[in-house]
Parts: structure tokens; C-alpha cells; sequence
């Protein structure tokens, strides 16, 4: 990177792409006898704001005005009117601003992919160190810049209707006045004076003086249209507009191009001739206009096609045209006082563009700002719901295993009860049963005989002398022969 003494000289051995230009490392410079006095050290120490404008002041005294040819790309007009876009090749790329005032005065738009040939001044953004093209002039490269605004401006604008021929009003068939915007000098005003007088010598003239070429034709036009639309009712009313120039080049012609200026004519209340230039050339006001005339003198016969009176107003014209001299003239002085307060003029613009610039970036960081704030809420927002959705889960699973431990609990407390229950019936009855048991009776000394064949004997009857039985007591048997029996 060159360092401030050889940006100061103007010549290092670094090489910068984006601006195509080199330079050759100085010559080492002598060095001074050991005897002679030693020079003051150079400061080597900033802050960055300091060498940030260290760097801008340089840059713009060395490169104050150059051309750089690039392809536009990331173009973004701004709500200021400021435009800002990037201008690229193949190997570089560069930032480019074209502020208002120079933006309101090109013709056409500044598109993505538009090759062009940008000239202006090398500075510094300072906000963010950012190397920048500060832009003078923008002309497009291949098709000439009026040529591509003419294209550009006929398309849009025959896309909104301006062209088409349900909206041409008649031109009324007996006017009694006409508006002409002109210059009030030259061949022009002569030519139609001349026709009308031979044609139509009771038909009165009011000439609007314009510029018709050059920065402020379109202006100056669209005030006289303006002028006469706002005369209906006053003693300079006319019946329709004739605007008038002579033949010229596509940049002469260039001020009936303009978009304002076809717009006023579009809005117009009064009927409007076009007759701009010889009869090959075409411009966006012969389109927008209710009647294109090849030639002023063609539409000075146009107007006056069903009249062949006229009368002689050179005196009164010649009047107004001195009058309008002597406008111009005190419009040209104005302008001139006007040129010596332009640099500090355009020092105060150059500082509030500084501001609109800053204006610019900081509105684009507040709505990046905001995006990515609303975004990160969104995230925080999605994972609070998703918590509050598994705690709400959690809950209801902990509820549920609880009325199922209660349930468990209160089926085993049954469960016992009436095993319990069941329980005590049994033994209830085991108990019961016990007492009504033989066996429980032979517990008391009692026994059970029955004979060989295993029958009870109930009665000493039933057994026979000599025969066997078996008497069964409480535990175990008796095995007897009966000997004797007593009843």
C-alpha cells in the first residue's frame, strides 16, 4: 500500500486495479553528510480519523478528475436521490456514488449490467475507511447516452398510454391566437411568422421565450406550456400551443427528450403541435403531442390550413421579441452573478451530500437492525413455545402417574380388605365345621366301630357274637371280637 509521501509525490511502485493507473518507486533520495544538519522527523503517528482524512485529502488533490470505464452492477437509487452502485471488471471493483444534484441531470436511468464511462473524483468514505468514486458524469458505453435515455423513456412511456391516439384532441379549426415556444431568435420564429403572415394575417402571435437546447430547454419549455395553460380567461389565453425548433443534432434535440417535459405536455388542457427539428427527426414530444408537424413552417400551414387571411404583426412581435431580448439578457446577468458564489455553493452541497450519504447508511442499518431483532425474536419466541409445550407434557405425565399410584394403592388396600375378609369366613367356618365333626368327638374319647365289612354300628344289635370289628378312636384303630353283647 503507498505510503503518504508517495501518494504526496505521485509516484510508487504499487498498482491499483480498480483505477487502472501505476506508478514508478521514487529515486532514492541523497543522502545528507554526517556534518549537515539532520531534518526534522516526519509524524508517523494518527488516529484514524486523522489518517483516514490524511488519505481523502490526498486522493482527491491527486485524482480530482478522472474517467473509469466498468460495468455497473448492485445499482441502488436512495430515497435522497443519491445513487449508488459498484463498478466492476473482471479483476477490480470500485464503489461509486452519484449524488443528487449530478444524478437530476443525467437523462438516463443507471441500470445493473450497463456498461459505462464514469468521470469524477477518487475520495474516502470516511465512516467506514471505504475507498469511492465520487461521480461527476455517467455516459453509457456502445449506444450513445441520449440514444439509450430515448429508448428507455419512449418505452415507459408509451407503456402508460402517453402515446396512444385516443387521448390526441382536434386542433380547433379557427384559432384566433396561438402560443409558440421558441427561441425568440433565429430562423424559426421568421419562418412561421412569415407563413402565418401570408396565410392568416388577423391570427395572433404570443411567444413564450425558451431555450430549445441545452440544460434548461426542458424547463423552459415546460414554463411556457405551463404559462399558457394558466392564461385561459386572461387577455394572453390562446387556442392551442405550437412548440418550435429548428433541425440540429440528437444532442441539440435533446431537451424535447426530456421525461418532465413530456409529462406537461401530456397534462396539458390546451391542444399542442410538436414541430422539433427537420423531417427525419423524431423525439419523445412528437409523440406525447397532439399533432406532429415535420417542420415549423409545416406546422405553421397545419394551423392555418382552413384560413388564408392574415395580418401583419411584425411591429407588435418585433416588440415582444425585444422584450424578451432584453429578459434574456437580465436572466444572463443574473446567471453570471450567480457563477462567482458557485464554489462555495458547491462546497455547502458537497457537505450536506456528506450527510445525505451517512443519512443513507445509517437508514439501511436501522432496517437491518430491525430485521434481524424481529428475526431473533421469532427463534426465542419458537423455543419458549417448545419448553412451555414439554413442561406442559412433563406435568400432565406427573399428574397421571399420580391418579394411577392412587388407584394402584387403593387396589391393593381392597384387595386386602377382602382377602382379609374371605379369610375370616373361612375360619369361621373351618372353625364351625371342626365342631361338627365325628373326628372332633373321637378327640373326647368317643370312638367309631364298624363291622368286617366297614359298616357303622350304630347299635350293640348289629354285631354278632364272635365277629370281628374295628373301633376307631382319636388316634388310630382297635381291632376286637365280639365276646358278649349288653343292651
Amino acid at each position: 500500500m503507498p505510503t503518504l509521501a508517495q501518494l504526496r509525490s505521485g509516484r510508487t511502485s504499487d498498482t491499483t486495479p480498480q483505477l487502472g493507473f501505476a506508478f514508478e518507486e521514487p529515486e532514492a533520495a541523497p543522502q545528507p553528510a554526517e556534518s549537515a544538519t539532520r531534518p526534522m522527523p516526519r509524524r508517523t503517528t494518527f488516529s484514524v480519523a486523522e489518517l483516514v482524512s490524511l488519505i481523502r485529502g490526498e486522493l482527491e488533490k491527486g485524482y480530482g478528475n478522472i474517467s473509469v470505464f466498468g460495468e455497473v452492477s448492485n445499482c441502488r437509487p436512495a430515497t435522497s436521490g443519491h445513487v449508488y452502485f459498484t463498478l466492476k471488471d473482471g479483476e477490480a471493483q470500485l464503489p461509486v456514488v452519484l449524488f443528487r444534484r449530478q444524478a437530476q441531470t443525467h437523462r438516463f436511468r443507471i441500470e445493473d449490467g450497463l456498461e459505462v464511462l464514469v468521470r469524477g473524483r477518487v475520495s474516502v468514505y470516511e465512516s467506514r475507511g471505504q475507498l469511492q468514486l465520487i461521480a461527476e458524469s455517467v455516459e453509457p458505453r456502445g449506444a450513445g447516452a441520449l440514444q439509450l435515455a430515448f429508448e428507455q423513456l419512449k418505452a415507459r412511456l408509451q407503456a402508460e398510454g402517453l402515446f396512444d391516439a385516443d387521448r390526441k384532441r382536434p386542433l380547433p379549426a379557427f384559432p384566433t391566437r396561438i402560443g409558440i415556444v421558441t427561441s425568440p431568435t433565429g430562423a424559426v420564429i421568421r419562418d412561421i411568422v412569415n407563413v402565418i403572415r401570408r396565410r392568416h394575417a388577423c391570427l395572433d402571435l404570443l411567444v413564450y421565450p425558451a431555450a430549445v437546447q441545452g440544460a434548461s430547454s426542458p424547463l423552459e419549455v415546460a414554463n411556457g406550456i405551463r404559462y399558457f395553460n394558466q392564461a385561459t380567461g386572461t387577455p394572453h389565453a390562446v387556442d392551442l400551443i405550437l412548440l418550435a425548433r429548428g433541425g440540429g443534432s440528437a444532442e441539440d434535440l435533446a431537451g424535447f427528450n426530456d421525461e418532465a417535459l413530456a409529462r406537461v405536455i401530456a397534462g396539458s388542457e390546451l391542444p399542442i403541435v410538436s414541430a422539433v427539428g427537420h423531417e427525419t427527426d423524431f423525439t419523445i414530444a412528437d409523440f406525447v403531442s397532439d399533432l406532429r408537424a415535420p417542420t415549423p413552417s409545416a406546422a405553421a400551414e397545419l394551423i392555418t390550413a382552413a384560413q388564408h387571411r392574415i395580418e401583419d404583426h411584425v411591429a407588435s412581435l418585433s416588440q415582444r421579441l425585444v422584450r424578451a431580448a432584453r429578459y434574456t439578457t437580465m436572466q444572463a446577468g443574473q446567471r453570471f452573478a450567480r457563477i462567482n458564489a458557485q464554489a462555495i455553493l458547491y462546497r455547502v452541497e458537497d457537505a450536506i451530500s456528506r450527510r445525505y450519504q451517512r443519512l443513507d447508511e445509517l437508514a439501511w442499518r436501522a432496517n437491518s437492525a430491525v430485521n434481524t431483532g424481529l428475526q431473533r425474536n421469532e427463534r426465542r419466541l419458537l423455543t419458549l413455545h417448545q419448553r412451555l409445550a414439554a413442561r406442559d407434557l412433563t406435568r400432565q405425565l406427573s399428574q397421571a402417574r399420580h391418579r394411577v399410584s392412587i388407584a394402584e394403592s387403593r387396589l391393593l388396600t381392597a384387595h386386602r380388605d377382602r382377602l382379609s375378609s374371605e379369610r375370616n369366613r373361612v375360619q369361621a367356618a373351618s372353625t364351625a365345621l371342626q365342631s361338627l365333626s365325628p373326628l372332633a368327638v373321637l378327640q373326647r374319647g368317643y370312638a367309631l366301630v364298624y363291622d368286617a365289612n366297614g359298616k357303622l354300628l350304630r347299635d350293640a344289635a348289629e354285631a354278632a357274637s364272635g365277629s370281628s370289628i374295628t373301633a376307631r378312636l382319636h388316634k388310630g384303630s382297635l381291632e376286637a371280637t365280639v365276646t358278649g353283647k349288653r343292651s
